[in-house]
C-alpha cells in the first residue's frame, strides 16, 4: 500500500470521526431538551436503558464475536439485586445502581467463565442455560415476589441529599449515568483493548498466534458487557419503580438480540436506533392504531397494538431481507 493511500485512509478516519462527534453532540442536544419539548422522561429513559443494554449486548457480539442467549440474566438480575437493595436495605440510589452493576458483573463473570470453554453455539446454549436457571431462581425466591415481582422499589435521594422524587431530576441523573456509559463504551471500542477483542472477531487462530491470551480477553468482555447490561437493568428499576420475571425470561435475550441486529451489528449507534425502534413500538404502536383506526374508518387499526409482536417481525424480516447491516450499517456502507 503506497504513502498517498495511507495518507488517504487516514484523512477519512478522520472525517468520520469528525462527523460521529458531530452526531453525538446533536443527539445529546437533543435529550437534554427532549423533556423541555414535550415528550415524557421515564418513556425516554426506558428506551435510553434498553438502548445501553443493546450497546452493552454488543459490545460481546459486534466486537468480540461471542453470541449470548442469556444476557437477560445479567439484565434482569441486576434490576432485581438494585431494587431489593434500595427498598429492604434502605440503601441510597448510586449505592443500589452500584450494587447492582457488580451482581451484572459477577454473574457475567460465573457465566463467562463457563462458556468461554465452548465456541459457537455451544457457547451460545451454556448462557441461555445458565440464564434459564437464574430465572426459575428468580420465581422461587422470596426476596424476588415470585410472580408478582418486587413493586415499590423508591427513588430515594442520590448521596442523601438530592431527592429523587421528580420525573425531570430523575431524568437528568439517569441521564448523566447513561451517557457516562455510552462514553465507555465508545471508549473501549477505540482503545488497544477494543482492537483485540475485533482481532479476536475476525481471526481467533491468528490473535493466539500473536501470543495474546484469547481466554482472558473473551472473559474480560463477557464482564463489561454484563456489568454495563446490569447497569441498564438498575437504573430501568429505579425509573420505573419495579422489577418483574419479565427482565430474566429468554424473551428478553431475544429482544436485545433483535434491537443489535435491527439497528445494526458491530456499529456504535446501531443498537441505540434498534433499541427506539422496538421499544417505540411496543408502546406507541396501540396509539397509532388508534389514531388510524378512527381516521380511516378501519376497524382492524384499532387492534393493532394487541399485534406487537408480528409487526416487530415483519420490521425485522424486511430488515434482514433488504438491509443485512442493519439499519446503520446498511446506511453507513451507501455509496458516497
Amino acid at each position: 500500500m503506497s504513502e498517498q493511500s495511507i495518507a488517504a485512509i487516514g484523512v477519512r478516519q478522520q472525517q468520520v470521526a469528525g462527523r460521529l462527534q458531530v452526531l453525538y453532540c446533536v443527539v445529546l442536544a437533543c435529550l437534554l431538551a427532549a423533556p423541555l419539548a414535550g415528550a415524557y422522561p421515564l418513556f425516554v429513559l426506558k428506551v435510553l436503558c434498553f438502548a445501553l443494554f443493546a450497546c452493552a449486548f454488543n459490545l460481546l457480539i459486534g466486537y468480540t464475536g461471542l453470541l449470548s442467549f442469556g444476557h437477560a440474566a445479567f439484565f434482569g438480575g441486576a434490576g432485581y439485586a438494585a431494587g431489593h437493595a434500595m427498598k429492604v436495605w434502605g440503601v441510597t440510589p448510586e449505592i443500589g445502581l452500584i450494587l447492582g452493576t457488580a451482581t451484572g458483573a459477577l454473574i457475567g463473570y460465573v457465566v463467562g467463565s463457563l462458556a468461554i470453554r465452548r465456541q459457537g453455539i455451544y457457547l451460545s446454549m451454556i448462557t441461555l442455560a445458565l440464564a434459564q436457571m437464574l430465572f426459575f431462581i428468580c420465581l422461587q425466591a422470596p426476596f424476588t415476589g415470585g410472580e408478582d415481582g418486587l413493586q415499590g422499589i423508591p427513588r430515594g435521594k442520590l448521596f442523601g441529599l438530592m431527592s429523587l422524587s421528580n420525573d425531570m431530576t430523575l431524568y437528568y441523573v439517569a441521564l448523566a449515568i447513561i451517557v457516562a456509559a455510552f462514553a465507555l463504551i465508545v471508549r473501549t471500542v477505540h482503545s488497544p483493548f477494543g482492537q483485540i477483542l475485533k482481532a479476536i472477531k475476525e481471526n481467533e487462530p491468528r490473535t493466539i498466534s500473536l501470543g495474546y491470551d484469547v481466554d482472558r480477553f473473551k472473559l474480560m468482555a463477557f464482564v463489561l458487557s454484563a456489568a454495563l447490561s446490569g447497569l441498564a437493568g438498575s437504573i430501568k428499576a429505579l425509573v420505573l419503580g419495579f422489577e418483574t420475571l419479565t427482565d430474566v425470561h429468554w424473551s428478553m435475550s431475544g429482544m436485545v438480540i433483535l434491537m443489535t441486529l435491527l439497528g445494526g451489528l458491530g456499529t456504535i449507534t446501531g443498537p441505540i436506533v434498534g433499541a427506539f425502534v422496538v421499544v417505540a413500538l411496543e408502546n406507541k404502536l396501540g396509539e397509532l392504531g388508534s389514531y388510524l383506526g378512527t381516521a380511516t374508518g378501519i376497524e382492524w387499526f384499532n387492534g393493532l397494538g394487541e399485534s406487537v409482536s408480528m409487526v416487530t417481525g415483519i420490521i425485522f424480516i424486511v430488515c434482514v431481507l433488504t438491509f443485512r447491516k442493519g439499519i446503520v450499517g446498511s446506511l453507513g456502507r451507501r455509496p458516497g
